[in-house]
């Protein structure tokens, strides 16, 4: 099973078939995600759930459906157990993106954090789950997979907010003020924190 969200709204990828109740379910193979995407951006539902009968066709049939873009990312702890967000779009986020040239997923997660934050000195510490999300440019939609690492650091220096990429506030957060930001952030990141 899989998870894919369209703003907090879940696709779950399924291969058990369930009475409908707040969802509408609907055959991968021949969905219209076009349409499933409007109706969860303009009702009530609180998801769908795309079935398949093969679980190992789940994932890459619905990877089929839309263009993919590839993204890294970081929860990144400092020496006081804090968790580096970022403001932006008037969410708290973790920094995260778009892979660029031939680097690897690792690069692309440690560059992305240090161009949107200003730290420094980071250093992987495990694999985290990667998520999956719907969103639209440019009038069309496409799914962004971002794999997520661990990262630690020492950087204690001045926190950088990377305006360009519309980042206003660049913070670390302990437990209690993390979870306070969670509660205005994504489903995919409540996930990972």
């Amino acid at each position: 099973m899989y998870t894919v969200y369209v703003s907090n709204k879940p696709i779950i990828l399924t291969t058990r078939i369930e009475p409908e109740t707040d969802f509408k379910s609907f055959l991968l193979k021949s969905v219209n995600i076009g349409k499933v995407i409007k109706t969860l951006n303009s009702t009530n539902l609180k998801g769908v759930h795309l079935i398949h009968k093969n679980p190992d066709k789940l994932l890459s049939g619905f990877l089929k459906l839309l263009p993919n873009v590839i993204a890294g990312g970081g929860k990144v702890y400092n020496t006081n157990n804090e968790i580096l967000f970022i403001y932006r779009n008037n969410k708290w986020d973790l920094p995260k993106g778009k892979i660029e040239g031939k680097e690897s997923i690792q690069e692309t997660a440690i560059r992305e954090v240090e161009e949107e934050t200003g730290v420094e000195g980071l250093k992987i510490t495990k694999e985290l789950p990667t998520t999956y999300h719907i969103f639209k440019r440019n009038g069309k939609h496409k799914i962004k997979i971002t794999y997520w690492f661990e990262m630690k650091t020492n950087f204690n220096g001045k926190l950088f907010p990377q305006e360009k990429e519309g980042i206003t506030k660049v913070k670390w957060l302990n437990d209690q003020d993390s979870q306070k930001a969670l509660k205005n952030s994504y489903a995919n990141i409540k996930i990972l924190v």
